[in-house]
């Protein structure tokens, strides 16, 4: 007994050491650093990581869908999509004591330590960082689309001569800004940034279908599919399919974003998050249905992939709505690149002992956002390409993975209505995984065509 004692009192020590190393961790990670968020920074910042300028290309999707399909791929993915949603925020602190604040962490639980962080950190990865991508380069044409409407007018047009500013330029003026707002640290300190985002999303939607119900239906217009050949609508079918349905891909951001509001036994976090969840998707509800209905009712299968384009007149307003999808992108670039930075530094401080700090912040930080802007600047027709490997992400995180993980969890009874209920998502996220990527292979192949490096 007299060998043992030492044994046992060397190793408490090192135990209590051990734990609060990882407690000081925690509290600089930037997903667990600070947990005293309200209900409300749940609803805006959920709407800023929802609502992407892709709104403005809805009513280009219906024209590849028509009514009655068009209507109905909205509807059935905003219904899915608010009820894998609800899974998530219900999974959070479903063991008691313990909060699943990341993704990969519930995806552990629920599959195996190894598996469910190999099933779901490539796919969030591909997503997030993709998405980053693709705000880089929305974020750059819009700017670019601002300065032309403003110096040159004609909507423009009559920037595309020799004194033409090349895109690239204006992506790196976006991206300059993104050198310095990842320096905030956590979710919590972005939270200006992300409500002036959800702001504007609500508001360039609002100009959209109320700029096209003020111009009134187009005379002539055309209601039957734009494309006239078979292949032609099919492939526009695929595409526009997988752009409806990614309109709603919040769900990768969700478990890390309520992991930042404080949680009791008696209040727990999933009120709060909730109250903060249907909010938001009421705000989508108000930019997705009128801007997708109301665009497609004014200029049917004429309008163009962007309805700001279509609308052009009057400038003011059309470079204002710029200008907002311009600040909107900028707070969800932030919401996206956030797990990121946490994945990154918690492998640079936990697995590779790098210290914490201000210096490891800055150069893990700047080194992404450098790296997210060259790839937008190399493949500006990157949002075909996230189309394509998207189609493998997006919808398995956010339409059929949670229900995947609450029939592994909670094992409902065989035939009872959250079993169907469960496998109808899946089945439906599947067919979803299968066909959208096709659209976007062929959006990848049409672009390639007439690429130049560096335009």
């Amino acid at each position: 007994m007299e060998t043992q004692a030492p044994e046992k009192e060397n190793y408490l020590p090192e135990k209590d050491a051990r734990s609060a190393r990882e407690k000081a961790i925690d509290e600089w990670l930037p997903i667990t650093s600070s947990r005293n968020a309200k209900w409300w920074y749940s609803a805006f910042h959920n709407v800023t990581a929802m609502v992407g300028a892709g709104v403005l290309s809805l009513p280009y999707a219906l024209s590849e869908l028509g009514w009655g399909p068009g209507i109905a791929v909205l509807v059935v993915s905003w219904v899915i999509t608010l009820y894998t949603l609800w899974q998530m925020v219900e999974m959070h602190e479903m063991v008691p004591g313990k909060r699943f604040d990341r993704y990969h962490e519930l995806g552990q639980h629920a599959f195996g330590e190894k598996l469910g962080l190999w099933i779901v950190v490539p796919q969030q990865l591909v997503v997030e960082v993709g998405v980053n991508i693709v705000y880089m380069v929305t974020g750059g044409r819009s700017l670019k689309k601002f300065h032309d409407v403003l110096v040159c007018g004609d909507g423009g047009a009559s920037c595309e001569g020799k004194d033409n500013i090349k895109t690239t330029y204006f992506i790196m003026i976006f991206a300059s800004v993104h050198f310095v707002l990842s320096q905030l640290p956590n979710f919590n300190s972005i939270s200006g940034v992300s409500l002036a985002a959800a702001v504007m999303s609500l508001s360039y939607s609002t100009i959209a279908w109320g700029a096209s119900v003020d111009k009134g239906r187009m005379a002539g217009v055309d209601y039957h599919l734009r494309a006239t050949t078979t292949p032609g609508k099919v492939f526009g079918f695929f595409g526009a399919l997988g752009d409806v349905a990614f309109a709603y891909a919040g769900h990768n951001v969700v478990l890390e974003i309520q992991a930042t509001i404080p949680s009791t036994p008696e209040k727990p976090s999933k009120k709060p998050m909730w109250k903060g969840v249907v909010v938001a998707y009421v705000v989508v509800a108000l930019c997705y249905f009128p801007v997708a209905l109301i665009g497609y009712w004014a200029f049917g299968n004429s309008v163009q992939d962007n309805i700001l384009i279509t609308l052009s007149k009057p400038r003011w307003l059309i470079a204002l709505a710029n200008m907002m999808v311009v600040i909107h992108v900028i707070g969800s670039y932030q919401i996206y690149a956030m797990p990121v930075f946490d994945m990154i530094e918690t492998v640079l401080v936990k697995k590779l002992r790098f210290p914490p700090g201000l210096t490891l912040r800055l150069i893990s930080r700047t080194a992404y956002v450098a790296f997210t802007m060259f790839i937008a600047i190399t493949f500006p027709f990157f949002g075909g390409l996230l189309g394509f490997f998207g189609g493998f992400a997006f919808a398995p995180t956010t339409y059929f993975l949670p229900c995947v993980m609450w029939l592994a969890i909670y094992k409902p009874k065989r035939f009872s209505l959250s079993w169907f209920t469960n496998w109808i998502c899946i089945i439906l996220g599947v067919i979803l995984m299968i066909l959208s990527p096709i659209g976007g292979l062929r959006q990848i192949i049409m672009d390639a065509k007439t690429y130049q490096f560096y335009s």
